[in-house]
């Protein structure tokens, strides 16, 4: 059962929002929240699966919640703005996925599901967005990524990390590099703990910076499987 808590501070759209999930099979809605500190206190207290944040709160915006949540749960954000300051905020902050409230029912059950799976989420609009400024500005040498923390990763490691640059999902990032969808998310576990980081969003962002910056691990099915 994936236990899920809702934060949205108008009361219509919380209700809409539970009402869909709470009909979905293996999912159960625990709690709810209308600003951005009940939402953390419930989040420390229930310990959700996945929470689906909004971003625009009263008492603690949404992208501050999810900086204190994403440590121990995953964050969905579910917004009405798609701007840029948001979506960078809230990945930034660890979200593992961000939808806008234009989403159907069916799309957002699968988000959640697939968010407490373990992998990330993001609508297709703010996709293309996302890859866009990344090809557009330069590296900033403050968020560089750490040579040190990148060159600690296996060879293994190394090319999970660049199929989640991609895009990838566990399922797929395994089919590709021929291994079990366990070990997959072991991998991005390892990641995650090596470059000191909270979600596989950020590992994405992170991954493409290092592209950028000529970092690179080519993917091929000749490597040592005692690396796995």
């Amino acid at each position: 059962m994936i236990r899920v808590l809702v934060a949205d501070d108008q009361a219509a759209v919380r209700a809409g929002l539970v009402l869909i999930l709470g009909a979905a099979p293996g999912i159960e809605v625990v709690g709810e929240a209308a600003d951005g500190e009940r939402a953390v206190a419930l989040a420390r207290e229930l310990r959700p699966d996945v929470v689906l944040m909004d971003v625009r709160m009263p008492r603690l915006d949404g992208v501050s919640a999810t900086r204190e949540i994403s440590g121990f749960a995953d964050v969905l954000v579910l917004t009405t703005f798609d701007l840029d300051e948001y979506v960078f905020g809230a990945l930034r902050a660890g979200a593992a996925g961000f939808l806008l409230k234009d989403v159907d029912a069916d799309r957002l059950v699968d988000a959640v599901r697939t968010v407490a799976a373990g992998d990330g989420v993001i609508a297709p609009r703010v996709t293309r967005r996302l890859i866009g400024a990344f090809a557009a500005r330069r590296p900033d040498p403050a968020t560089r990524p750490d040579p040190d923390a990148l060159a600690a990763l296996t060879p293994r490691e190394r090319q999970v990390f660049a199929c989640l640059g991609q895009g990838l999902t566990n399922g797929q990032i395994a089919e590709r590099l021929a291994m079990a969808e366990t070990t997959t998310k072991t991998h991005v576990s390892r990641i995650l703990s090596k470059l000191g980081l909270r979600s596989r969003v950020q590992v994405a962002i992170l991954a493409q910076e290092a592209a950028a910056d000529g970092f690179s691990s080519p993917i091929t099915h000749s490597e040592s499987a005692g690396d796995e």
